[in-house]
């Protein structure tokens, strides 16, 4: 249906794969103690990469003390709606560099898949976006916006002041995350949920200073055994997370294996698996609790003494319908309400990212769902996320209209933020052709947002005030004119063509371009007594595949 697309998507592969591989080869490490030069280098190829693929008004957005992103645009027909397409090009560190089977920061193929750091995430999403651009050849249907992070792996620490600063320039109407990931290699997925983040670190003492573990030994507590009897209070006897006041649902299971789940995470043998529940009702839609760094004596340099100071960095996923205010409040608590024999603790609140969840039966998502069928030959998966991505809820506060799209070309097997991190090449090029269709049949459904009737769908039609119709960018220029100047504007946008029902009192139709798409005004003839003058109705039929928008006569 999309052959052109596709030959496009095939016959630039080569060159998206290129890019890949150069994005790889930049150790864009955002995480303090490693060089900031890096990340910034990434950001000005990531630019570089966008200049050629046809992005105009490139440029680093800078704040003080962040690492720079990167914007552009793309112009899309007069009235077209605006897309803003998002993803990040910072990585995490590669880890012991023994772990990898090949150079974290050299790509190489294996059996199909391209490893190395960032290659899944999110340099994958990177090069997506810029060759879905490419593949329409200068003639995109929609405005874009690009905005590609800097510091999305740690935390986006400065993304308030990023938001305050640029948060105007980052207006859409639709928003397309490129940071998730696929059910499974080969099956498309929509992610319909991911769960927040709060962090903190916990200082103990105990001690001015170390004294000599034989002589003063049973008397006084080390802080190292003050912070693990902490650390073990997280948890219940099962593995649930043991912290009053969060909260917890229940997640539709796709079908994971306990033995899928343990082949994916590498558990050693005989190892439990914690809390209960659904396997992935534990991972997208309870909290779950880690502990993810501690600062103590080394073992090469530990003597007979009283450890007098400890600390550790607790990480808390917290399940969509949670605030991250409130989870962490309740985490702090916690903690301090967990400390024995009277030690000294200092908690220093860290990153705190809300929760996300997607209106899936929203027509953008059923218009992104359809092209990722198309585009793998398969059956499109909902999932949940454990993770967190703190853009999208902070794109959604801003700008709360807009309908959001998550999906992504890492899968179960990509392992990021390990060693061997890899991606599918055919689920890239899968991607970036699904990407492309959704954004050529996004601008022909004249999807903006949720006034719109549902594609596909039998309902009735939705009914919208002349305000409403106001507010869609693609429509606006629309309302107050006469239907000849209605015709005249759809088919300067030249996605759509257009029909006028009998009555002269009648409203415009407009029908998306397709050879076996026929204009049937009788179809639509039942809704016409429904129509009140100066509102619009839009309906989707499905017998004729059509998405009609009824204008107000004038």
């Amino acid at each position: 249906m999309h052959e052109d697309l596709a030959s496009a998507v095939d016959a630039g592969f080569a060159r998206t794969r290129r890019e890949l591989e150069e994005l790889v080869r930049i150790p864009s490490v955002s995480a303090p103690d490693f060089d900031a030069a890096e990340v910034r280098r990434c950001a000005e190829a990531v630019a570089d990469i966008m200049r050629d693929s046809g992005v105009s008004r490139v440029r680093l957005l800078e704040i003080e003390g962040a690492h720079p992103a990167v914007y552009g645009e793309v112009e899309g027909p007069a009235g077209a709606p605006t897309v803003l397409l998002y993803a990040h090009h910072d990585v995490q560190p590669p880890g012991p560099a023994e772990e990898w089977d090949s150079a974290p920061f050299e790509a190489t193929e294996r059996d199909g898949r391209l490893y190395g750091r960032g290659v899944a995430d999110d340099k994958a999403g990177v090069v997506l976006h810029a060759a879905a651009i490419r593949a329409f050849d200068g003639a995109v249907p929609v405005g874009l916006k690009l905005f590609i992070e800097g510091e999305e792996e740690v935390g986006s620490t400065n993304l308030d002041a990023f938001i305050d600063e640029y948060g105007d320039l980052l207006a859409a109407d639709v928003v397309v995350i490129a940071d998730s990931g696929n059910w499974k290699p080969g099956v498309p997925s929509l992610t319909t949920s991911l769960r927040g983040l709060v962090d903190c670190i916990v200082d103990v003492s105990t001690l001015d200073a170390a004294v000599h573990s034989g002589i003063f030994g049973g008397t006084v507590p080390d802080a190292i055994t003050v912070l693990a009897r902490i650390i073990s209070s997280l948890h219940d006897d099962e593995g649930n997370v043991a912290i009053s006041g969060l909260v917890s649902g229940e997640a539709n299971d796709p079908g994971l294996t306990e033995a899928e789940l343990r082949s994916q995470v590498g558990t050693v043998d005989g190892l439990e698996l914690i809390g209960s529940d659904s396997l992935p009702s534990r991972m997208w839609r309870k909290p779950a609790v880690s502990v993810l760094a501690l600062d103590a004596p080394p073992i090469s340099q530990a003597i007979n003494q009283i450890v007098p100071s400890a600390r550790a960095k607790i990480s808390l996923r917290i399940a969509p319908g949670q605030g991250s205010d409130e989870a962490m409040a309740a985490l702090v608590a916690h903690l301090e309400s967990a400390v024995p024999w009277g030690a000294q603790v200092t908690i220093t609140p860290g990153a705190a990212g809300n929760p996300f969840e997607v209106d899936t039966g929203g027509a953008v998502t059923q218009v992104f769902a359809a092209a990722l069928a198309e585009a793998y030959g398969a059956d499109v998966v909902d999932v949940g996320v454990g993770g967190s991505i703190p853009i999208v809820s902070a794109l959604h506060d801003a700008h709360p209209a807009a309908s959001i799209v998550l999906n992504g070309v890492a899968d179960n097997t990509s392992r990021i933020h390990g060693p061997n991190e890899s991606v599918s090449l055919q689920d890239l090029r899968s991607g970036i052709l699904a990407e492309a269709i959704a954004l050529r049949e996004g601008a022909r459904a004249l999807i903006t947002g949720e006034s719109l009737g549902q594609v596909g769908s039998q309902t009735l039609p939705n009914i919208a005030t002349v305000d409403e119709v106001a507010s869609m960018p693609i429509l606006r220029p629309l309302v107050g004119m006469d239907k000849q100047e209605i015709i005249e504007q759809a088919e300067a946008i030249g996605t759509f063509e257009t029909s006028i029902l009998p009555d002269e009192d009648c409203c415009t139709l407009f029908v998306p371009k397709s050879p076996s798409t026929a204009v049937r005004a009788e179809e639509i003839a039942a809704y016409e007594e429904e129509m009140d003058v100066g509102e619009m109705v839009v309906a989707a039929v499905e017998a004729a595949e059509l998405v009609e928008y009824h204008m107000p006569a004038v």
